[in-house]
C-alpha cells in the first residue's frame, strides 16, 4: 500500500494558515484554520474526526506554529466539531443557539452500528452518515463537544479574531471568523443551502449572505468546502 502523504498547512495570508479539505465530496472533510498567535493560536473547526484532528495537529508542530488555545466552531455540523474531543486543553467557542443542539448530539449512542440504524430509519441521511463511518476510526473515548463559551451577536478575542454570528439556512448557528490584520474571513459554510437531508430542489447557495460579508477590508473568504476566493473573485461570484 503506498504511503499516505502528510497533512500539511499552507499560509494563506498574514497569520492565517489553511489546513486544506478532501476535494472527494463524498468524504465531507472542509479545511481548518489556524490563526497564529504568540498568546495562542486559534483553531477555526474541529477537524471532521479525532483522527483528522491528530492529522492537523502534525502540521501545527510541523509548521512551528504556537499550540491552539482557542477552539472556534463556525456552526455545528458533525464535519466541523467532531474532531474536538481530541484538542485537549482549548476553550470552545461557538454561537449560543449551537450549544443545546450540540449537547443533544453528545447524548446520541454514536457507533456504526447506531449510523446504519439510522440510515435504514430515514435513507436521506445515507450520504452524511457514510461519510461518518468511514471518518471514524473507533469509537473508544469519543464525544461530541459543545462550546464552553457562548456568544449572541459578536465576540472578539484577544488576539484580534472575531466571531460574527450570521445565521442562515445552513445552520443556525452559522459564524463568520475575521481576522482583520490579514485581511481574511472565514465563511465555513454560512451561505450553503440546508443538509442534503433536509434540501428542498429549490434550494441554492445564499448569494446575498456573501454580498452583503464582502468588504474592501479583506481581500481573502475562504468557505470550507472550497478555495479561497480573493474579494475580486468573490465579487465576480455574487454577481453572476
Amino acid at each position: 500500500m503506498p504511503a499516505i502523504d502528510p497533512l500539511s498547512l499552507r499560509r494563506l495570508a498574514g497569520r492565517v494558515w489553511l489546513a486544506p479539505g478532501d476535494p472527494d465530496p463524498e468524504n465531507i472533510r472542509g479545511s481548518v484554520a489556524v490563526v497564529a498567535d504568540d498568546r495562542g493560536s486559534v483553531l477555526v473547526d474541529a477537524g471532521q474526526s479525532p483522527a483528522h484532528a491528530r492529522e492537523i495537529q502534525s502540521a501545527i508542530r510541523a509548521a512551528g506554529l504556537p499550540p491552539v488555545r482557542w477552539l472556534a466552531y463556525t456552526h455545528h455540523h458533525w464535519d466541523h466539531v467532531w474532531g474536538a474531543c481530541a484538542w485537549p486543553d482549548v476553550e470552545i467557542i461557538g454561537h449560543v443557539s449551537g450549544q443545546e443542539i450540540l449537547r443533544q448530539e453528545a447524548a446520541r449512542p454514536w457507533s456504526h452500528r447506531y449510523l446504519r440504524d439510522q440510515v435504514r430509519a430515514n435513507p436521506r441521511l445515507g450520504p452524511s452518515f457514510r461519510a461518518r463511518a468511514l471518518a471514524m476510526e473507533g469509537w473508544d473515548d469519543f464525544v461530541v463537544l459543545p462550546p464552553g463559551r457562548t456568544f449572541t451577536d459578536e465576540l472578539t478575542l484577544p488576539t484580534g479574531v472575531r466571531l460574527r454570528h450570521v445565521g442562515g439556512a445552513h445552520a443556525p448557528d452559522s459564524t463568520v471568523v475575521l481576522v482583520p490584520d490579514s485581511g481574511v474571513a472565514l465563511l465555513g459554510d454560512c451561505f450553503y443551502p440546508p443538509p442534503a437531508h433536509l434540501r428542498a430542489p429549490d434550494d441554492g447557495l445564499d448569494l446575498a449572505m456573501v454580498r452583503g460579508l464582502l468588504s474592501d477590508d479583506y481581500e481573502w473568504y475562504v468557505d470550507s468546502h472550497g478555495e479561497p476566493a480573493t474579494l475580486d473573485q468573490a465579487r465576480q461570484l455574487v454577481s453572476s
